[in-house]
């Protein structure tokens, strides 16, 4: 499976970018999609997940309003669309997939949820 994230940047606070995700190696529908990002010198955190099945999304509540998940599953990519940007926002951005795992709706913002993840993509918000 390979997961392969574009479309970080550098942007000023109060902008906008939209990150995108390719999938490949499984069948896309088969699996749940998530976003995480870590900032230099902090863990990784939980940004926003769309579930397999329901296709439920989960922003977790630093993005909520701002960002919003998507999948395309024509295309197999899953996209985060990020506005009102601020500095805090300034991390790498990791996307990620359960797999086959079959994660409750309860758990989908942990990492031990994902089984595969992509090699990020560096997010600059200058304020």
């Amino acid at each position: 499976v390979q997961l392969q994230a574009s479309g970080g940047g550098l942007v000023q606070a109060g902008g906008s970018l939209r990150l995108s995700c390719s999938f490949s190696g499984l069948t896309f529908t088969s699996s749940g999609m998530g976003w995480f990002r870590q900032a230099p010198g902090k863990e990784r955190e939980f940004v926003a997940a769309v579930r397999k099945g329901s296709y439920s999304t989960y922003c977790a509540s630093s993005v909520k309003g701002r960002f919003t998940i998507s999948r395309d599953n024509a295309n197999n990519r899953v996209y985060l669309q990020m506005n009102s940007l601020r500095p805090e926002d300034t991390a790498i951005y990791y996307c990620a997939a359960t797999g086959m795992k079959n994660p409750i709706a309860s758990t989908y913002h942990l990492p031990s949820s994902y089984t595969y993840w992509g090699q990020g993509t560096l997010v600059t918000v200058s304020s």
